[in-house]
């Protein structure tokens, strides 16, 4: 596997030829009544062609504004990606935003995830954040993955991330610790 930065000027549906976004969901972590739940939830998650046109904008925004992206590649072709955004926020501006991670399904449980994740909390240090944030897909496997990785509930949710998925698990990873 082979880790490396993404350029804006691969950012197209060629990039994408050997990725596959599909999560077969069967249960999702819900808050309810202030406490957390697990429920029956079924669904496939899955990219449309239009899901595609709108990641290859918004990473390609990512770049743009300094941000980073991260690709895994595995003979040539795209089988994971991570990005973060390059503007602090929160009341400590502690958080930079951990905007995407994903694995092929072809290639998860093989340490991708967490290469990747790695990757983005070097950035986030250097960029002078104390804490990555993430607006988390709410599936238990997606949730089993963020809290391997040290995260727990987000001390302070950040209300655009909770309009835009309200049933997402807002998250937080130190990166001191």
């Amino acid at each position: 596997m082979v880790y490396r930065e993404v350029g804006i000027e691969e950012l197209d549906f060629n990039l994408f030829a050997c990725f596959c976004r599909r999560q077969n969901v069967t249960k999702c972590w819900r808050k309810i009544d202030g406490k957390w739940e697990i429920k029956d939830i079924a669904f496939v998650d899955d990219w449309t062609q239009q899901d595609y046109v709108e990641l290859i904008a918004y990473l390609r925004n990512t770049i743009t504004t300094g941000g980073l992206v991260v690709g895994a590649f595995a003979e040539g072709g795209l089988k994971g990606f991570v990005s973060v955004e390059s503007e602090l926020f929160g009341s400590r501006k502690q958080y930079l935003d951990l905007s995407s991670i994903h694995v092929s399904e072809d290639m998860r449980g093989m340490g991708i995830g967490k290469v990747l994740f790695e990757k983005a909390k070097m950035f986030a240090k250097e960029q002078g954040a104390s804490k990555l944030y993430i607006s988390a897909h709410s599936a238990v496997e997606s949730q089993a993955f963020y809290r391997t990785m040290g995260c727990v509930e987000a001390k302070e949710y950040n209300a655009m991330h909770v309009e835009k998925e309200p049933c997402d698990c807002q998250l937080e990873c130190d990166l001191n610790s």
